[in-house]
């Protein structure tokens, strides 16, 4: 019997950066009657406070959800009527130049810069530092077309692994490569919840939409969990109905 079901954000609870939708939300607050519910992805917490927190009916068991920004290095639980950090784990400021110095470096070596952005491309999130090829604040129909296959970040990937020994270095959402420490990835971060939760990883599951070789949902796969792919929100929402009805 499953204790607990992970979700990554972008992508599979919601579009690309945008709030829950009402039929997401109401999904969740199922969800929390019947399990612990986690949501580990890139973003950093005032990006999980717009898209999830803050969305959730009134009737969710927030106790019960565990929301992990920036790839699980960071944790935030709901005690006393507020979230709070529980902890986060950030980069020094030697680290942080290396990585933004290298991302200069790599765009202009493979090439791949767009015609338009929108917003600044590469963000601090404290312990995460993360690139959007179109900028943070792109439109969504442009960054679904930009990289669909994952074909241009598969090679902007490769050139900061040669550049960035000892890093983590995932694709995320519709246009994003995500930067961590050395071992942080979903696996890194569903190990923190264990311990955190006292929930084992044998009892929870993981629904993503990047559960592939090189995305940022797989090493939950290649960490042994029971994982779910869906192609987008709408798909989650069955899963969830499905999902509800088991554990009832």
């Amino acid at each position: 019997m499953k204790q607990l079901v992970a979700f990554d954000l972008d992508g599979t609870l919601a579009e690309s950066k945008q709030p829950l939708g009402d039929p997401m939300g109401e999904a969740l607050a199922d969800l929390l009657d019947v399990a612990h519910v986690a949501v580990i992805s890139g973003g950093d917490w005032p990006q999980f406070d717009k898209q999830v927190a803050s969305r959730l009916p009134e009737r969710a068991d927030r106790t019960k959800l565990w929301l992990m920004p920036t790839t699980g290095t960071k944790l935030y639980t709901y005690q006393d009527g507020q979230w709070t950090t529980v902890y986060a784990e950030l980069f020094d400021d030697e680290t942080k130049a290396k990585i933004l110095e290298a991302f200069d470096a790599s765009l202009e070596a493979t090439g791949f810069v767009p015609e338009q952005t929108w917003g600044e491309r590469i963000e601090d999130r404290g312990s995460q530092i993360t690139f959007s090829a179109l900028g943070q604040q792109a439109p969504i129909d442009a960054k679904e077309h930009w990289d669909p296959k994952f074909e241009k970040r598969k090679i902007i990937q490769a050139d900061l692994k040669q550049r960035l020994p000892g890093l983590s270095i995932n694709m995320g959402g519709a246009t994003s490569i995500d930067i961590t420490r050395e071992g942080v990835d979903k696996a890194y971060g569903l190990k923190k919840l264990r311990d955190a939760s006292g929930i084992a990883l044998d009892a929870m599951m993981f629904i993503g939409d990047a559960i592939f070789p090189g995305g940022n949902d797989y090493p939950a796969k290649e960490l042994g969990l029971d994982t779910v792919r869906v192609r987008d929100p709408q798909e989650t929402l069955a899963v969830i109905a499905g999902i509800v009805a088991c554990l009832k």
